[in-house]
């Protein structure tokens, strides 16, 4: 529940009287001013609530996210996502993190269908609050007709740049029954680091199976998820 703090300014009240020995004598006016947390109401509040308050000397503090089309550049740090699926199709390359693997089958897509490359290209856009790799360059744009993943991934890395952040870590999964990646991961994290103009050590890189289940486990798509840290310059 959301946590409202009210104010109002110090309110007079009736100026008061009192009898001492047979005279009347004019009390000073007290001034209240009353301060109401959630439900808790302090002693002096019903002194002040007898008062007339205006909105000009009232303010309202209420907990709760904003939201931006822009990074903000107050942030220490910020966390993004990407996911992305691909079909696999007899007669295309795969291309996966910039590096070609030998298959007898590849990702049909409108540009290169680097799997982990637009995945983390989405990741990057998402911890900044940006539109997604499909509103960017879009599938509808002859333009990336067969690029390169590379020219995303710089742009990416471009915004990032003027946001003013840089790679903390980067955590990527690719999940596909064949081929086996293990003698092509070094490769791929080496080619994907130099991408990102960033350190090896920051990115990781795993492969999983999907345990024969669905299209995934049947050979048939290729799926990648990606989670990355930006951190302020």
């Amino acid at each position: 529940m959301a946590t409202q703090f009210f104010s109002c300014s110090p309110i007079l009240a009736k100026p008061a009287t009192k009898t001492i020995h047979g005279k009347s004598i004019l009390l000073p006016t007290p001034r209240f001013s009353t301060s109401i947390h959630r439900n808790n109401i302090v002693a002096s509040a019903s002194f002040c609530l007898r008062g007339s308050i205006s909105p000009a000397a009232t303010s309202v503090a209420v907990d709760g996210p904003t939201t931006s089309t822009n990074p903000s550049k107050s942030l220490p740090f910020r966390v993004g996502h990407g996911f992305d699926l691909h079909r696999l199709e007899p007669g295309y390359p795969l291309i996966i993190g910039g590096i070609n693997i030998p298959h007898d089958r590849g990702c049909e897509a409108h540009s290169d269908g680097d799997v982990l490359l637009h995945c983390v290209v989405d990741a990057i856009l998402g911890a900044l609050g940006l539109p997604d790799i499909g509103q960017l360059f879009p599938d509808s744009d002859p333009m990336w007709k067969g690029a390169a993943s590379s020219v995303f991934i710089k742009e990416a890395v471009r915004l990032m740049h003027e946001a003013g952040y840089e790679i903390g870590n980067l955590d990527a999964t690719l999940i596909l029954q064949r081929p086996k990646l293990s003698p092509h991961k070094e490769a791929i994290k080496t080619k994907l680091s130099e991408l990102l103009g960033a350190d090896p050590s920051v990115v990781n890189l795993k492969a999983k199976t999907h345990e024969k289940v669905d299209s995934l486990g049947e050979n048939r798509s290729i799926a990648a998820h990606t989670v990355v840290l930006l951190m302020r310059k």
